[in-house]
């Protein structure tokens, strides 16, 4: 298989580099909120967790695709449902800042990821796991085949790695 085209920007502020992704979601606003927040459907992309999905909670996501399947605590530190998700993972590599915003887009929906306060140099590296989980979450909605993690990386690399100039 070729190369996924990759969609996500760097956006530079006063906090950093913020990474940028969008998608459009072939389905309805609620439906697109449940693909994002509700455990089983969540295990279907990027893992599944346990909890209380509830702002100010702590839940515990076990990455489903990546080698060991360890555990991250994940604070949910502002939800909106169903339009917005923003939490702070926490683990042993560190803490990142993330969010989704979700916007009805005639019958389906635009999903605006964020990942917040990148350090520079980390885009090369992280941009393509986003690319990657993304384009995950679109097969288990679609019923499309998964992508291949060798597709995304390293050969996205240079391209995120060229964004961050």
């Amino acid at each position: 298989m070729s190369t996924p085209k990759p969609s996500g920007r760097v956006e530079k502020n006063a906090n950093g580099i913020d990474l940028v992704l969008t998608r459009i979601l072939p389905l309805e606003l609620q439906e697109a909120w449940a693909a994002i927040t509700e455990s089983e459907k969540t295990s279907r992309w990027i893992g599944r967790w346990e909890g209380t999905g509830a702002q100010g909670q702590t839940i515990r996501l076990q990455m489903g695709f990546e080698g060991g399947s360890s555990w991250s605590d994940v604070v949910i530190t502002e939800c909106r449902a169903p339009n917005y998700l923003r939490v702070q993972t926490v683990d042993d590599s560190g803490s990142w800042d993330l969010s989704i915003d979700l916007a009805s887009a005639d019958e389906a929906t635009e999903l605006r990821f964020v990942h917040r306060g990148l350090v520079p140099g980390a885009v090369g590296d992280i941009g393509p796991g986003w690319e990657y989980y993304l384009d995950q979450l679109l097969a288990s909605i679609t019923g499309g085949p998964l992508p291949v993690w060798d597709d995304y990386y390293p050969a996205q690399r240079g391209y995120f790695q060229g964004q961050e100039g």
